[in-house]
């Protein structure tokens, strides 16, 4: 059995898209390792070791957070954010171009309204294939209530199930590879 790990790295405001993070990592974690990270707190290159990256970020004004929506965010939550720093947006344009062999797929969190476009995950599937990932078809959108939250019920099960369909996809490529 080969072992795998998977690295998860979130951007979080109101902790909605920190709870999916940590609900997908738990899926993955049933078929390999994983380490799950704040985007403040993320590596500036993947890890060698890293098998599969995941990242999730809210969605602000159709796309992911950039400096000024982080702002807006930041003024409605009195408790403060999540992630106060750099966005993914800035993580992803920082990362190193060549990540021979390392899978990648994307989730993030919005509000149910098919009125509504754009997606956090649409920008960070385009910026990961730039960059070089394979990515791992079946990105997600996990749903909120309103901006602040909280997330609809059944999203942390929902997204427990995706992780674990997401390692075991990345499994199933790595025995045809080999």
């Amino acid at each position: 059995m080969i072992l795998m790990r998977a690295l998860v790295v979130f951007e979080s405001m109101f902790g909605n898209t920190q709870a999916i993070a940590e609900a997908v990592a738990d899926g993955l974690a049933t078929r390999m390792d994983v380490d799950l990270v704040e985007v403040g707190d993320a590596p500036e290159a993947v890890p060698g070791d890293v098998d599969l990256l995941v990242v999730g970020a809210p969605t602000h004004a159709f796309g992911m957070s950039r400096p000024a929506t982080r702002q807006s965010a930041a003024q409605q939550a009195p408790a403060g954010l999540v992630s106060k720093g750099r966005g993914l947006r800035e993580w992803l344009a920082a990362l190193d171009d060549h990540v021979p062999a390392v899978a990648a797929a994307a989730f993030d969190t919005r509000v149910k309204n098919p009125w509504v476009p754009g997606s956090a995950r649409h920008g960070a599937d385009k910026r990961l294939r730039r960059k070089g990932f394979a990515i791992l078809s079946g990105s997600q959108s996990f749903y909120v209530s309103g901006t602040p939250g909280p997330l609809l019920e059944g999203e942390t099960d929902r997204a427990r199930y995706w992780g674990t369909a997401l390692a075991t996809a990345r499994q199933a490529d790595a025995h045809r590879i080999t």
